[in-house]
């Protein structure tokens, strides 16, 4: 019987709750408002037009060879400013590279020094400017050359080896030491300064 009680308290309980929400058939008319309109939001200022990069793309650069028998390179581009290159140097002989990322800035950029502490021994070695790839660009630069450098154009430009689109790359070959090799190549012998 204690149970029985039990379930009719339950019931008159769900009752009295049921009979204070109401039965969704109030008549209560809210109080006249004015019509909303929704306005149209101001268009965005279109961004400004960025003329793409043109022209055939240009690196040049120069090597020096320190006191130290350390490797400085040092260049210039027509690419927009802020362009991010990759300086590589790597001695032929054995494979060994060096690598330093540097900034375009005012149309010229600056790498090094390459080499360990006690400077690089002699014999020959290869140094390349690449442009890296479109993806990793600032977005002033992506603007100008393309999100895939499609507006890269000249004899320096290929495809990039990961399919990211066209990249542009300069490379040249340079001796160093005491005395000069003879070599039938186009190599340029640096010196110690």
């Amino acid at each position: 019987m204690n149970v029985w009680y039990r379930w009719c308290g339950l019931g008159v309980m769900l009752v009295l709750l049921a009979g204070c929400g109401g039965n969704g058939n109030d008549t209560a008319e809210a109080p006249d408002e004015p019509e909303q309109v929704a306005q149209p939001s101001p268009p965005a200022e279109p961004e400004p037009e960025v003329e793409p990069f043109a022209e055939p793309v240009a690196i040049e650069f120069a090597v020096s060879l320190g006191s130290d028998r350390r490797l400085l390179v040092e260049g210039e581009s027509n690419l927009p400013d802020t362009t991010r290159l990759q300086v590589v140097v790597e001695r032929e002989l054995s494979g060994v590279r060096w690598q330093e990322r540097t900034t375009l800035t005012g149309g010229r950029f600056q790498a090094g020094p390459f080499g360990s502490g006690s400077g690089l021994p002699d014999g020959g070695y290869t140094i390349t400017v690449n442009l890296s790839e479109a993806t990793v660009q600032p977005s002033e630069v992506r603007a100008r050359i393309g999100e895939r450098g499609e507006h890269l154009s000249g004899p320096l430009v290929g495809t990039s080896r990961h399919g990211l689109g066209q990249v542009a790359s300069a490379s040249r070959r340079f001796l160093i030491g005491s005395e000069p090799r003879r070599t039938h190549d186009n190599v340029e012998v640096l010196g110690v300064q």
